[in-house]
C-alpha cells in the first residue's frame, strides 16, 4: 500500500467539522473566502490535497491516494466523523471515502462533478502549463502573458497562476506537481469503484451553466447514493463556490444545518 502523507492543512471556525477538498490544480488558498463565510456555524478544516499547495509532492496519485491520505488526517486531528466537502477532483474523492469510510462521514456535499467517467478536457491547460519556460520568467505577469497563447479564459490563466511561486533559488515553479498530474490524468478520468452504497445524505450542487453533471441522466448517475438531493445554480460554471458564493453558502449551510 501507498504511504499516506501528511497534508498541509487550515482550520476556521467553531461548530460541526467540516473538511473541504479543492479541485485539480487547486488548493486550500482558493477556499479561504469561503471558509470564512462557512465559520460562523461550522469549524472548517481546508488541506492541500498530495501533489498540491504545501502539501508533499509524491510519484504516487490516484483516488486511493487521496483517500488515505484524508483518513491519516483525520485520525492525526483526531476527528471520529465529518461533514465532507469537495469539488470536481475533491468530490471524487469525497464521494470514494464516504464509500470506504461510511462512518467516518456525517453528511457529504459534491460541488459539479459525478462518479463516472470523464473524457479529457484539460489538453490546453495541460499544453500550456508544460510549455510555459518557468526558467526564463521574469514576473508573474510574463507567465500570464504565455499562458494566453493556450488558454483563452482569463479566470482559469488567474486561477493556475495562483500556484506559480518563486523558489529560493530565485526561478520561479508550480506549487503542484505538474509531471505527476500530467502523468495520471487519465486515473482521475476513470470511473470511481464504488462498489458499495452510500447511505449518508448526500447533497450534489450543480452549476447550470456546467456540463460535468447532467441532469437528466442524474438518476443513473448517482444511483449508489441512498440519500441523495441535487440542486442547480443558476449563473455558475464550473466553480459554483466562485461563481455565485452567496447560493453556494445557502446550500451548503441549510443542507448541514437542516435536521436528520
Amino acid at each position: 500500500m501507498v504511504p499516506a502523507v501528511d497534508l498541509n492543512y487550515e482550520v476556521q471556525g467553531e461548530g460541526a467539522n467540516l473538511v473541504v477538498l479543492h479541485g485539480l490544480f487547486g488548493s486550500l488558498d482558493n477556499w479561504r473566502g469561503m471558509a470564512r463565510m462557512l465559520a460562523g456555524h461550522f469549524r472548517v478544516w481546508l488541506v492541500d490535497q498530495r501533489n498540491h499547495g504545501l502539501s508533499p509532492h509524491s510519484r504516487f496519485f490516484n483516488y486511493t491516494c487521496l483517500v488515505e491520505d484524508l483518513r491519516s488526517f483525520l485520525d492525526r486531528m483526531a476527528l471520529d466523523s465529518v461533514h465532507l466537502l469537495g469539488h470536481s477532483m475533491g468530490g471524487k474523492a469525497a464521494m470514494l471515502f464516504a464509500s470506504r469510510y461510511p462512518a467516518r462521514v456525517e453528511r457529504l456535499i459534491v460541488e459539479d462533478i459525478g462518479p463516472g467517467a470523464y473524457a479529457p478536457r484539460h489538453e490546453t491547460v495541460f499544453r500550456g502549463l508544460l510549455n510555459l519556460p518557468l526558467a526564463r520568467l521574469t514576473s508573474r505577469r510574463d507567465a500570464e502573458q504565455y499562458l494566453r497563447a493556450e488558454i483563452d479564459d482569463a479566470g482559469v490563466r488567474g486561477f493556475l497562476l495562483k500556484s506559480l511561486y518563486r523558489q529560493p533559488s530565485g526561478t520561479w515553479g508550480w506549487r503542484f506537481n505538474l509531471p505527476v498530474l500530467f502523468a495520471e490524468y487519465r486515473t482521475l478520468l476513470a470511473a470511481l469503484p464504488l462498489d458499495v452504497p452510500i447511505y449518508c445524505p448526500t447533497l450534489f450542487i450543480r452549476g447550470e451553466q456546467s456540463d460535468y453533471l447532467d441532469p437528466v441522466r442524474r438518476d443513473a448517475l448517482l444511483e449508489k447514493f441512498d440519500d441523495k438531493r441535487f440542486i442547480s445554480v443558476p449563473g455558475a460554471g464550473h466553480w459554483v463556490h466562485a461563481d455565485q458564493p452567496v447560493a453556494f453558502l445557502q446550500a451548503v449551510a441549510s443542507f448541514l444545518m437542516a435536521e436528520k
